[in-house]
């Protein structure tokens, strides 16, 4: 496997062909010296017409049936993301290529109210954000979110939302007013309190002070939030569950969640990489722990096991999560059900006139 520079502010290492590409490059040291300086890439963002913006799931290990996702690829540039691997369908590489060459929906909001107009919709919560980060940093300029919200709000349509981003106070005023009909709820992604594993693991990430100081303002103006400490990596943040947990229960947090490291597809190569580059001396054992958590494998899919994993190391970080919880009073996951009686489509009484 050969060893790359991180390129400066990304996450990936490499940007490895993806596993529909037709050919293969491989790079070849040709013997010149060069400084080893990681090179930096600007992020490029092509718009795009979607056909449609509720995507639909059957998947018993979320709690949703459905979500709406403003961006493909994420600029927060995250190692881990279980999203990488389908930039793939768009042609591109699941490693750098998924951190710096974004899509924007950029006809979001006219196909969601399309959608949700259609005779005979039955509106459930819709996860905002769940393939890649509604609030990663393009959001700024592009305010495709903010336009998913207002539409829901308009139509008094319940909704979830989990980010890493701290660009979500932007949106308090939406966010507090369909929190006053029982209609959002926010989860904060937080996989460490290390500012310096946080640049290296999740670079464009908000850092872990600003999202709790986020979930406590949202707290306070009535937004219900929980902490889903995701992914749990052995060996690399999995010492800091705890501390997590309790941060996040100070932050207002009323329920908490985890996630064990998933490593579908080319993730597993991209970070095995990564912990070359950052954690040599451990990296053998991080993956042997990961691989006793999954069955001899990189990743096992199946469902029920995939989310927690099992053997001993997962049984053990099952348990800690377990008694953390229960410690701290997060485990009141029926302390917020959103409402979706009061869906009404604008004009919607009219017609019945």
């Amino acid at each position: 496997m050969a060893l790359n520079l991180p390129t400066r502010g990304r996450g990936a290492a490499s940007n490895p062909h993806n596993r529909y590409a037709p050919t293969r490059s491989e790079q070849e040291d040709d013997g010149w010296y060069q400084d080893e300086t990681p090179q930096s890439r600007a992020t490029e963002v092509r718009k795009e017409k979607a056909k449609t913006a509720i995507t639909r799931n059957d998947s018993p290990d979320v709690g949703f049936d459905r979500s709406v996702n403003p961006y493909r690829g994420c600029e927060h540039g995250c190692i881990y993301c279980f999203a990488r691997p389908s930039h793939a369908y768009w042609d591109m590489s699941p490693g750098i290529d998924f951190e710096t060459r974004l899509i924007a929906k950029t006809n979001l909001a006219e196909r969601l109210e399309e959608q949700l107009q259609k005779p005979g919709y039955v509106p459930q919560p819709i996860a905002l954000g769940i393939n890649t980060d509604a609030y990663q940093p393009i959001e700024r300029e592009q305010r495709l979110t903010r336009q998913a919200l207002e539409i829901l709000l308009r139509y008094k349509h319940p909704l979830s939302i989990i980010t890493k981003g701290s660009l979500i106070l932007r949106d308090l005023d939406l966010l507090s007013e369909l929190a006053s009909h029982n209609l959002v709820s926010v989860a904060f992604s937080l996989t460490t309190l290390d500012d310096e594993l946080k640049r290296i693991m999740e670079p464009r990430t908000a850092a872990p002070a600003a999202r709790l100081r986020a979930m406590r303002t949202l707290h306070e103006a009535g937004v219900p939030v929980s902490v889903m400490c995701a992914p749990m990596i052995p060996m690399i943040n999995d010492m800091e569950l705890e501390a997590l947990l309790e941060a996040a229960a100070d932050a207002g947090a009323r329920s908490a969640g985890y996630v064990l490291l998933r490593l579908p597809l080319e993730i597993a190569e991209l970070f095995e990489q990564w912990l070359q580059v950052h954690f040599p001396e451990r990296a053998a054992h991080v993956m042997s722990l990961i691989r006793q958590s999954r069955g001899g494998k990189n990743y096992d899919s199946r469902f029920g096991s995939r989310m927690r994993g099992e053997g001993q190391f997962a049984e053990l970080l099952a348990q800690r999560f377990r008694l953390a919880r229960r410690r701290l009073g997060l485990d009141r996951r029926d302390s917020v059900t959103l409402d979706c009686s009061q869906f009404c489509p604008p004009g919607a009484q009219l017609s019945l006139l």
